[in-house]
Order: C-alpha cells, then structure tokens, then sequence
C-alpha cells in the first residue's frame, strides 16, 4: 500500500468561471449601456473603454478568487461602476448629472488620471501578492489581535452611555425615523452651533454602537467559567440590537453608512469567510449595488415620488449619485486654472486641528470643486483620484493608489490566513474598511476621515495582543522541541 502524499493540493481558479464573470463585466454590461445611447466617439470615450476593461477584467479576478479578498472587492467594485460603467455612459453622450461641463481636453486628462490610479494600484496590489508568504511584522500581530471580554463590555456600556447623552442633541428618537433632510432640519433645531459638531456627535453615536453590537456578536466564549459573560452578553444584545435599529437605519442615515453596517456585520460571520460562500456574497452584493443602489434613496428627502424604473444608462447620466467621474473633471480644470496644491495633502492627516489655531488650514477638497463650479450646495464628493492629483499631478496619484494597493493586498492575503481564528480583528475590521473602501474612494477625505479614525481605532482598543495559544502555528509548520521530545518518549522512539 503506497503512503499518502503529504500537504494538500493548492485550489485553482475556475477557468470557466473567470471566462462567464469576465464576458459579463466587459461586454455584456458596456454594450448594454452603449446600445441605448447615441454614442459620440472620441479620445476621452477610447479611454474610457479601456477603463471598463481594466476593472471589469479586475472585479471578475476577485469573484472568483480562491482567496476572499475584502479589500479588493471594494475597491474594484467602486471602480467599475463609478468609474467604468458611469463615465462611459456621460462620455458617450456628454450628459452628466451636475451642470457644470469641462471641454474634451479636460475630459482626457480626466480618463488618464483615472486610468494611472487603477494601473498603480493593480502594480502594488501585484507585488504585495508575491511577497504574500512572507511574515508582516507590522500588520499580521495587528489583524491577529483578540478581543477582550472586559473592554468590549465597557464598549456596550459607553455606548449606551452616549445614546442617552447624544440622541436629544439629534432631535430626539423621533428624528432617527424621519427623512435625512428632516433629520438634518430636527438636528439643526435641537443645536443649532454648527453643522460640523452635528456631525461629530451623530458618528460618536453611530460608530460606538455599530462595534459595540459586532463586538459582543464575536467576543470569544470559554469552555468554562464564562456564565457571567454569558448573562450579560444576552442582556446587552437586545439593547443594542435596538440602538443599532435606530442610530444606524437606512432612513435617517446615509446609504453608504447604513451599508457599511450591514454589510459588515454579515461578511465578519465565520460561514462567509470562506473563498466559495465569500465569492456568492461578493456576487449577490455586487448585484443589488447595480440593480437596487440607485433608488435607495427612498427616503432622503420628505417628498417622496413614486419609483421609476429607468435604464442604467439614464440612471448614470442623470442621478448625483454617480457623480464621482463629473467631479475628478471639475478638478483637472480646477488644477488648469490654480495649479496644484501640495499643502492641501497636510489637511486630512491634521483635520483634528482647528481653523483657530492653524488659519491657513486647507479646505474640504468637495468644497472646493464646488465652488469652482459655482453650485449653490457644496456638500460634494471629491474622489480620492482627483484629491490626489490636486496635491502633486500623476506622480502623487501613482504613488498613494500603489501604496493603497499593496497594503489592501496584504491585508486581503493576512486575512485568509487568520480566517479560521474567532474573534481577531481581521474577521471584524477587515470586513468593515473593506465596505467603507466605498465612502473613502469617494471622497472627500476632510469629510471622512473623522468616522474612520472612529472606525479603526474602536476596534483595535477592545482587542489585545494575542497569546501563543490565540495563534497557534499552522498545520505545515513543524512540531515544537518539547512536543516532539514528548511525543518520542511515549513510543519509545520507534517510528509510528
């Protein structure tokens, strides 16, 4: 009788799959979009076709990856409808959704400032994937981090503690159930100091009870000893499952956010963590973004008009919402007429500062490209393609999309390994940035990177350092001295 072969086989990617998810995203979709429009050809529109290729080909490689790889799939995901799909509908018929136009110059550079960025991160995301076998000596103890049972009670505690301090500041619970414009007006009224102290109070409320209520879900269980944990862990779930309901709903609170928290909390759970059930996740949320996403509006404002299903073509032409490509034009002709702004790249690392006490500090990069288009309403997105070119052109643009790229990756690949490990900060917090990817490519970053500091730094305080038994070696790595010397002595040393 031959001796098995040891070490497993590596899985492969399905051929016929990538074949079916590739035809889909590069030509199904694309012609579909085309074949409604009277198209009008150019070197913007040729650019933009090799756009749609690049990161439909990508998202198809990430759904049927043998990796669950977060990151990537929300960065790809992001690309290839706001700046694949979108743009080459507005460039095929030079409708956009904002009044503000730029000539066919700008539209160019546009297509090429979009293109650089997808082309780095793809290099960085590459190179990472090379290096994957390789130890981090920085981000692996990061992500393998275990929560604690004691900081996560303190967290439901203060976030209770902050619901009954901050809710009558935002109009009450009544407010959390009205439009987002009548929620903003009830706000408005309760406090009216100022828009920006709203804000941080509705993400003190929000963030807090979103990790409080995943935390509690996740927190590890022991064999014995645990019935307190146990007692208030059912105590608490209710309350936060309820706080959650309410701070937290699609009706009060953005769409993106409101997504973010329920898709976290649905892709941190151990049966999606695996390759198949992740890429049948990834697949059902990458069709409810491109079917459902653009009439979720619903509930924005107060008048509300009956749904009209329209084409997807219509829908990018027309709806704000995808007015991600529109605003990186509106920079590249910002950037003509002022030039680049380095300085502009020390305001999100230092939004904490206040204007009193540095006067020279930079604007919101939304408001910005709102003013230069002269809109009235300057709650406006700037992607982060164009907040980057703005500081220094292509080579800023190539070196932070790199950057990103190589990082996201080796987060993706950290993860995977660590899959079979509760309660780390990779099954939570992974899962979390990798859906919020889509607020922070949107931009702006003076506007978001408040709630993000809240949401990676929440979660690594209620986790410590793991211990040698929360990470035990893997199954090819060999037996330690005293386990060998112990296992030599019970036969004998004999061979077994």
């Amino acid at each position: 009788m031959m001796p098995a072969k040891r070490g497993t086989a590596q899985p492969v990617r399905g051929i016929a799959a990538l074949g079916c998810w590739a035809l889909l995203l590069v030509v199904l979709l694309p012609v579909l979009i085309l074949q409604s429009l009277d198209a009008r050809f150019g070197a913007a529109l040729a650019v933009q076709c090799v756009v749609v290729v690049h990161t439909g080909a990508a998202l198809a490689r990430v759904l049927t990856d043998v990796r669950a790889r977060v990151i990537g799939f929300g960065f790809w995901l992001f690309a290839y409808v706001w700046l694949g799909l979108a743009p080459l509908a507005m460039l095929a018929t030079d409708a956009y959704p904002r009044g503000f136009m730029v000539d066919a110059q700008s539209a160019f550079v546009t297509t090429l400032v979009v293109e650089s960025g997808l082309l780095a991160y793809s290099a960085g995301s590459a190179v990472a994937s090379w290096r994957s076998s390789r130890s981090s000596t920085v981000l692996e103890p990061l992500l393998a981090r275990r929560l604690s049972p004691a900081r996560v009670l303190l967290l439901c505690g203060l976030a209770l503690l902050l619901a009954v301090v901050l809710i009558p500041g935002q109009g009450g619970l009544s407010a959390f159930f009205l439009s987002r414009q009548a929620a903003n007006e009830a706000a408005a009224a309760a406090e009216p100091a100022g828009t920006a102290d709203r804000a941080m109070a509705a993400w003190a409320l929000s963030v807090p009870a979103f990790w409080a209520l995943v935390a509690l879900v996740h927190v590890p269980r022991f064999t014995a000893g645990d019935r307190t944990l146990r007692g208030l862990r059912w105590l608490l779930l209710p309350l936060l499952i309820a706080l959650n309901a309410t701070v937290n709903n699609p009706i009060s609170q953005p769409r993106f956010w409101a997504g973010t928290v329920l898709l976290a909390l649905v892709f941190s759970a151990s049966w999606l963590r695996g390759p198949r059930a992740f890429r049948l996740g990834a697949a059902a949320v990458a069709a409810v973004v491109l079917v459902v996403f653009p009439y979720s509006d619903y509930f924005r404002y107060d008048k509300r008009e009956p749904v009209k299903v329209v084409s997807l073509a219509q829908q990018f032409t027309s709806n704000g919402d995808y007015d991600a490509f529109q605003q990186i034009e509106t920079g590249v002709d910002y950037v003509r007429t002022h030039g680049f702004t380095p300085t502009a790249a020390l305001g999100p690392p230092l939004f904490f500062v206040p204007r009193a006490a540095w006067p020279g500090k930079p604007d919101d990069a939304g408001i910005l490209l709102a003013r230069h288009a002269g809109y009235t309403f300057q709650n406006l997105s700037a992607p982060l393609w164009i907040e980057t070119y703005m500081w220094a052109g292509f080579p800023s643009v190539i070196a932070v999309f790199g950057l990103i790229g190589a990082v996201g990756r080796r987060i993706d690949d950290l993860r995977h390994r660590l899959r079979r490990r509760r309660g780390t900060l990779a099954a939570l917090l992974v899962p979390a940035f990798g859906f919020y990817q889509l607020v922070l490519l949107r931009g702006s970053l003076m506007a978001i990177v408040g709630p993000l500091a809240l949401l990676v730094c929440i979660p690594i305080l209620i986790t410590r350092k793991a211990g040698r038994r929360a990470l035990p070696p893997s199954a090819s790595a060999p037996a330690p001295r005293a386990q060998r010397d112990a296992l030599s002595l019970s036969t004998g040393g004999a061979r077994t």
